[in-house]
């Protein structure tokens, strides 16, 4: 049963439903826990206990002691901005920090004072949400194709390209040794080798393999970790090599965005940006819809 069906069987279902019980059909629908475990996604499952068993490792930031100027950059940020990585916390585990005490949602603009606000929470990683989505709806079918992720730190995205997709190698490039060797614990416990590799390796080192990718990903992966300078050097080093026909680009945020953030004006008439079908998987919350429409998608022409 594909999408158009299956919504019309459900407005033949409400139509058949008593009028006073379709609020507390819809109520279950949308909030029972029988509804999530039809649902539950095994491969979901898997990036799940994954997430589970690196938060053990990890502090909810997932960053290591070895990350000084990523630390430098955030205690720089305004007040407000905390880093709370996604792949490791979702919204319901954050909620129950929430209620037991141990996370708030909230700062105090004066200490003692009762004026507060949200504060604002940047990650680095996908989202188990989010990897589904980029996945499931954003990718075509990657069968054949060699998908590099650059920046992989806990290797979410190699991870969930295993489970999800069908791509022949999938290849993280980390600078980070904490990581790397962190990422190859999960690959040897999880059997991903066979797919699934992951280089100690700059970016700009990496020309043969960025030259024939057929998929890159790059979710914030320069503005925390590397000086100006040398941002730069690696967008202009993805201007000059990522230039394979039919090639796809995936960027959070957009490539515009991040020119603007080191004033850099680069070449983008080598892309067409294609469009992503939000609205697949918008929910009740907002911070995680605006997470979804911060993933574009681009094709080299």
């Amino acid at each position: 049963m594909d999408f158009g069906e299956a919504k019309r069987e459900l407005k033949k279902l409400l139509k058949l439903t008593r009028p006073e019980h379709v609020g507390r059909l819809l109520h279950w629908v949308t909030s029972s826990e029988e509804v999530v475990c039809l649902l539950k996604d095994n491969r979901c499952v898997i990036l799940e206990n994954i997430s589970e068993e690196l938060r053990s490792f990890l502090p909810p930031d997932a960053m290591t002691p070895s990350e000084t100027f990523t630390q430098q950059q955030m205690e720089e940020r305004a007040r407000g901005l905390v880093h709370v990585d996604g792949f490791l916390y979702d919204e319901n585990l954050l909620d129950s920090m929430c209620e037991e005490g141990t996370f708030s949602r909230n700062i105090c603009l004066e200490c003692g004072s009762t004026r507060t606000r949200e504060l604002e929470f940047l990650s680095h990683s996908f989202s188990v949400p989010e990897l589904r989505f980029l996945f499931l709806s954003v990718l075509p079918d990657l069968s054949g194709r060699v998908l590099v992720d650059v920046g992989s730190r806990l290797g979410a995205v190699l991870y969930a390209g295993h489970v999800f997709s069908s791509a022949s190698r999938l290849v993280g490039l980390e600078l980070n040794q904490d990581f790397v060797t962190l990422q190859n614990r999960v690959i040897h416990k999880y059997g991903f080798g066979d797919r699934v590799q992951v280089l100690h390796a700059d970016f700009c080192s990496q020309v043969d393999l960025v030259q024939n990718a057929d998929v890159l990903v790059m979710n914030n992966v320069f503005e925390f970790f590397l000086e100006p300078p040398e941002q730069i050097r690696c967008w202009r080093f993805l201007v000059q090599n990522f230039r394979k026909k039919g090639s796809l680009l995936v960027t959070v945020p957009g490539l515009d965005e991040s020119f603007r953030q080191i004033q850099e004006t680069l070449p983008c008439d080598w892309l067409e940006e294609l469009p992503v079908n939000y609205d697949l998987y918008l929910t009740s919350d907002s911070a995680q819809n605006e997470a979804f429409r911060q993933i574009h998608l681009y094709r080299v022409m």
